[in-house]
């Protein structure tokens, strides 16, 4: 009798032995989706910092021509406010208008009113 016990120990143990195999191959199978999961994960990751610095350089760049097209623009400006300070001050020492004295309120002859205004020569418009 001995025997049988012994024959079903080990078909438990065959059967436990088996079961175990089939878990750790379960678990196997897990690890390995997990590890490929991760691995095109980590790929698009990568693929996203790739593409984020590619448009910062690309920024950057568009950035710097920006830039010296105002360093330039600074630089014609400058310039011509170089030229026109000394046409002005040219203009002002020879400026005859600027010499003189302004004329008093009271010699001023100009009226509002005082220009006639039968400038309408239209038929429509005659009276």
């Amino acid at each position: 009798m001995p025997r049988s016990s012994d024959s079903s120990d080990s078909s438990t143990f065959s059967q436990a032995s088996s079961s175990s195999s089939k878990q750790e191959s379960s678990d196997d199978m897990r690890k390995v989706q997990r590890r490929e999961k991760n691995r095109i994960a980590a790929q698009k990751s990568r693929q996203r910092q790739t593409q984020k610095a590619d448009t910062l350089h690309l920024e950057s760049e568009d950035l710097e021509r920006q830039n010296a097209a105002l360093r330039r623009e600074i630089k014609q400006l400058r310039e011509e406010l170089t030229h026109f300070s000394t046409v002005l001050n040219l203009h002002e020492t020879r400026c005859s208008i600027l010499h003189t004295q302004p004329p008093a309120p009271s010699e001023v002859l100009y009226t509002p009113l005082s220009f006639p205004q039968t400038h309408i020569s239209s038929p429509c418009f005659q009276p």
